[in-house]
This record gives structure tokens, sequence and C-alpha cells, in this order.
């Protein structure tokens, strides 16, 4: 069964965004301010990045999308960063409607006539190195509830929340359901809507979802330049510094290597 996985990397859409801007000019201001660009890159090679170069089941498209107008250096850098990774496509798009623009770039990759698994992700935030074996195996497991349905919902939800730094990685392991990480859907062939049509947290309000505990599966980032941090009310989220052993364990699960984070963020 064909896989997409679906990245929006800075991509300057209308709505979709949890703090708006009165003008598109004020927008992409934002999103291409040089320090935001150079965070937005060190996230997506130090932790996107890895665990998707690493999964044992490589059958899979990852979808990169973009704005037309990212700027030089940033789309030179992003290209060259996902330049060992055969899986990954970047898509860039003009401004527009920001489900309908999604649906469309994820609907241009896969074979409508076929049914499709389809997992959102994040330019800061990893998922096992398993996910698309799991992901796999748990859609082969419920196959005949697949049938009945236009699609339906996968969520892990036990994983990392994690903030990498110049110093390493701080974070701990916590169960957060229907986070928008290591969450999938399976759409049946012919249909249209996509994982992108419906907000993470709501997902489970238009189809049936099935929830998976029993294993870390995501790395959620954290750090200054998340859409969900950018409102005044938002408190900081204390994390304590991962041991050597923690270290090794993102290494396991992700391909993350603290090193590698150290050696890119040394500096800032």
């Amino acid at each position: 069964m064909q896989v997409i996985g679906f990245c929006r990397f800075s991509y300057p859409a209308e709505g979709g965004f949890q703090v708006g801007h009165a003008t598109m000019d004020e927008r992409l201001t934002y999103l291409y301010a040089p320090a935001r660009m150079e965070e937005r890159l060190r996230h997506f090679e130090t932790i996107c990045l890895p665990s998707i170069r690493a999964q044992t089941d490589p059958d899979f498209t990852f979808v990169i999308l973009i704005g037309e107008n990212l700027p030089e250096p940033w789309v030179g850098r992003l290209r060259d960063l996902i330049a060992d990774v055969p899986q990954a496509a970047v898509a860039a798009r003009p401004s527009g409607p920001h489900r309908k623009v999604c649906q469309r770039v994820i609907n241009s990759a896969r074979d409508m006539d076929q049914p499709c698994l389809q997992f959102r992700h994040d330019d800061d935030d990893a998922v096992a190195i398993t996910f698309v074996e799991r992901l796999r195996k748990a859609a082969s497991d419920v196959g005949p509830l697949l049938k009945q349905h236009r699609m339906v919902g996968f969520d892990w939800n036990r994983g990392y929340v994690a903030r990498p730094d110049a110093n390493g990685i701080c974070g701990e392991v916590q169960v957060t359901p229907f986070w928008g990480v290591a969450q999938a859907t399976h759409v049946q062939a012919g249909v249209r809507q996509t994982i992108m049509n419906f907000g993470h947290r709501k997902i489970m309000e238009y189809m049936p979802c099935l929830t998976f505990t029993d294993e870390v599966m995501y790395l959620r980032g954290h750090n200054a330049h998340n859409d969900s941090r950018q409102k005044k009310h938002v408190k900081p989220m204390p994390l304590p510094r991962l041991s050597q052993d923690g270290e090794a364990d993102l290494l396991d699960r992700f391909a993350i290597d603290a090193d590698h984070v150290r050696r890119v963020f040394a500096g800032t």
C-alpha cells in the first residue's frame, strides 16, 4: 500500500496558523526571518530528517511543501539536506488556502485508484525509525475496518517532547493523544480528502480511530518558533537534560545523534 508523509516547511498558507497575521507580507516577513529560518533548518537537519532517512520500511514518499517564493539561501540549503533521502520530494506552491493546497499536493503524489496511508509531520518532529513499518502492520491488522470506512485514523500517543540545543537535548516521555505526530490515516481509493483536511486533535470526530500507547513512537520538537508557542498565554515547559542513556535511546529509536545536535547548534 502506498504510504505518503507530508511536511510543511514554512509554507505561507492562507490560514493554517494558530497566530494570525494581518497581511500576507507580514506572514512572509515572519516566516522567512533569517533567525527563524536558521532554527527551522537546524531542527529539520538534526531532528526530522534522521528518522525519515532511517526508516526500516523505506517504501514511502515524503512530500515537503514550501512556498514557491522561499528565497535563497534557504531553498538551496533545504534541497541539499534532502539530497541523500530518496523518499523526499519538494513541492513548491504559491500561497493559497491551507487545507485546499495541502490536499492537492498530497493527492498529486498518490495513485487515486488505490487506497493510501498518509501521515502528517512537522519539520521539527521525529517518528520512530519503525513508524512506516508499524503503520503498515496496523493497517493490515484491521483490514475489514478499512473496507467499511472512507477514512480511518491511527495515532501513537506515547513519545518524547524535546528541545535540542548546543549542549545536547532536553526532553522527557509523555502520553499525549492526537498531538499531530506519529498520526496517520488510511484513505480509500478515490477519496480526495486527506489527513490535512482535519485538525489533528479533532480527527476522531470524523472517522473511527485506533490509538496505540505501548511504544515510544514520536519526538515532538519544543522550541521558541513553534507556531503554538507564539501566543502570549503559553507558559514555558521545563524539560530535564537527557542523560547518556537518554541520548542513546534517541539514537536507537529515532536515529537522532546528540553529538550531531551539539555540532549543528553550537554557537547559536
